[in-house]
C-alpha cells in the first residue's frame, strides 16, 4: 500500500540522521485497518527537541516524499505534529515530533519502523498506554446547559449554528459514549458506521436533523433521549445527576416547540 511505502522511504532518509533516535506508526496501521482512504500517523522521535521548530519539522518533513504543504496541529491540541500533504501519490501524513521522554506517554503502542540502540523498543516494554477516557461528571454537568444553547439557537432561527451544536454534541458526548458502551476506545465519531451495533448506529442517526425548525427539535429530542439511555447503560451512582437543571431546560423545550 501507498502508505507502507512512504514510510519504507521515511526509514531510508532517517537511517543516516545523525539526530533520530527512532521512528514509530500509529493509527489503523496498527489494527490492520488501513484502505485507500487512510492517513498515515508517524512518530518520529529525536536527540534533540525539533517540536516548536516550524522550520526544522518542514525541514524533515520535505525530505521525505514530495511534499506538496503542511501545518502544525494547534487546533486539535497537538502543536507537535506536523500535518501533511503529499503528492506523487496523493497523501496525507501526520508526523508527530517527540524526544525520548514524550514517547513515554502515549494513548497507543505504536509499531516501531527504526529503533536506533533499542530505546523505543526498551520503553514499550517499561511503560503502558493510557487512552483519555470521558469524565462522566464533566459530561453531566455540562451537556443541559449545551441542550439550552442549541435551544436559543433554534428559537431564533440560527440553524446553520444549531447544526455545529448537534456536531458538537455527537463529537464530545454521543461518540464516545456510545463507544464505551460497545467496549472501543472512545475515539469521538472516529468509524462509528464500522464499529458500533447497527441499533446504537441508528439511535445516533437520529441526530441528524434536516435545515427546518421541526426537523431541528425533533433532533435535539432524539439527542437528549439518546443521552438518557447512555446515562442509564453508564453512569454509576456516584455521578451526581442535575436533576433542576434538567427539568428547567426541558420546560423550556416545551416552550420553544409551542412558540
Amino acid at each position: 500500500m501507498v502508505q507502507q511505502d512512504f514510510a519504507r522511504t521515511v526509514v531510508d532518509v532517517l537511517k543516516s540522521d545523525s539526530n533520530t533516535i527512532g521512528l514509530a506508526v500509529a493509527g489503523s496501521w496498527l489494527t490492520n485497518e488501513m484502505d485507500e482512504f487512510s492517513d498515515l500517523d508517524l512518530i518520529l522521535v529525536t536527540k534533540e527537541k525539533v517540536s516548536g521548530d516550524l522550520t526544522t519539522m518542514l525541514h524533515y518533513a520535505n525530505r521525505f516524499g514530495q511534499f506538496l504543504s503542511g501545518f502544525t496541529g494547534e487546533h486539535v491540541g497537538e502543536p507537535r505534529v506536523l500535518i501533511c500533504l503529499y503528492d506523487n501519490p496523493l497523501l496525507h501524513v501526520d508526523i508527530k515530533f517527540l524526544t525520548l521522554d514524550e514517547f513515554r506517554y502515549r494513548v497507543e503502542t505504536p509499531f516501531i519502523l527504526l529503533d536506533n540502540d533499542g530505546q523505543l523498543k526498551a520503553i514499550l516494554e517499561q511503560t503502558e498506554p493510557k487512552f483519555p477516557y470521558p469524565d462522566y461528571q464533566w459530561i453531566e454537568d455540562r451537556f443541559w446547559i449545551w441542550i439550552h444553547y442549541t435551544l436559543l439557537k433554534i428559537g431564533r432561527g440560527e440553524f446553520i449554528e444549531a447544526f455545529d451544536c448537534f456536531g458538537f454534541l455527537r463529537m464530545i458526548v454521543f461518540g464516545p459514549l456510545l463507544h464505551i458502551k460497545s467496549g472501543n476506545l472512545p475515539r469521538g465519531v472516529r468509524k462509528v458506521e464500522m464499529q458500533l451495533p447497527r441499533a446504537d448506529l441508528d439511535l445516533l442517526l437520529t441526530t441528524l436533523p434536516k435545515y427546518s425548525k421541526a426537523s431541528l427539535l425533533e433532533g435535539l429530542q432524539n439527542a437528549v433521549s439518546l443521552y438518557r439511555k447512555l446515562r442509564d447503560a453508564l453512569y454509576s451512582a456516584a455521578i451526581a445527576r442535575q436533576i433542576e437543571t434538567e427539568d428547567r431546560v426541558m420546560q423550556y423545550f416545551d416552550k420553544i416547540k409551542r412558540h
